[in-house]
């Protein structure tokens, strides 16, 4: 499957934009849920939400609707992420497993000033727990330091067959090498100039970089890390318009969607 989105679905710009003027804030989730096919949830990142919120936000969305959901920082922002076992047990115990059969990757964001450790992060990745409660959960890495641009970063992950996410940014790498059953692309370079957030024929090359990831391949133009190949197989793929010119993003994902 292919699934495509923005982050978070509050933000006063889209209102007359996205959202049809006068929509009330409360109807906003259902709006942009039968619009787009996912969203990636941002605010686990700064604050720890209830088990109320997350049964909410299942209940206002349609079915093979997906959340990602970003790990909350007090997880990640430490020097050692060793250390961060029983920080991820609490953000797993805060009630994310109440989205269900809507939740999709967990998203570790590391601090742009976390450098590449491989035993530090081989040790972070096994404290990730493949189920809880018989529900398989699937976790993806956001790397944000240029030392994390190595083959000994693919090694690791594929150990733990944990992706890395691909960022299409000025300011993050992108490790492109896909590891695991599933592709995280997270994407922001939406310009205001454009209609649609993106040209056209960028729109166009982002649906075919979608495409051939599901089947398992590895786009041309976009060259391994690692000398060893990937593994050939079908993946699901959740792609995400995050930042650029914001008020755009949710245009580039319908468009992408339309694409797809």
């Amino acid at each position: 499957m292919i699934k495509v989105g923005v982050g978070g679905w509050t933000f006063a710009p889209w209102c007359g934009t996205f959202y049809p003027k006068g929509l009330p804030h409360a109807r906003e989730l259902e709006h942009a849920s039968r619009h787009l096919t996912a969203i990636e949830i941002n605010g686990t990142f700064y604050r720890t939400q209830s088990p109320e919120s997350f049964r909410k936000w299942a209940a206002e969305t349609p079915d093979g609707f997906v959340f990602s959901v970003k790990g909350h920082r007090f997880v990640t922002n430490r020097k050692r992420l060793a250390e961060a076992g029983p920080a991820v047990e609490s953000f797993l115990g805060s009630g994310v497993l109440e989205l269900g059969d809507k939740l999709g990757p967990l998203l570790w964001q590391l601090a742009p000033t976390k450098r590449f450790e491989p035993e530090d992060i081989d040790a972070f990745l096994r404290l990730l727990p493949k189920e809880r409660g018989g529900r398989l959960l699937r976790h993806a890495l956001e790397v944000r330091h240029e030392s994390f641009v190595t083959p000994d970063l693919v090694e690791v992950l594929r150990r733990h067959a944990v992706p890395a996410v691909f960022a299409e940014s000025e300011d993050y790498p992108a490790i492109p090498d896909p590891v695991g059953d599933f592709v995280y692309a997270r994407l922001q370079r939406s310009r205001e100039a454009e209609p649609e957030g993106y040209p056209p024929a960028e729109l166009d090359l982002w649906a075919e970089r979608a495409r051939q990831w599901e089947r398992g391949e590895m786009p041309a133009a976009l060259p391994s890390l690692s000398a060893e190949r990937p593994e050939t197989r079908p993946r699901d793929v959740f792609v995400f318009f995050i930042a650029g010119d914001k008020v755009k993003n949710p245009l580039a994902a319908q468009a992408l969607l339309r694409r797809l």
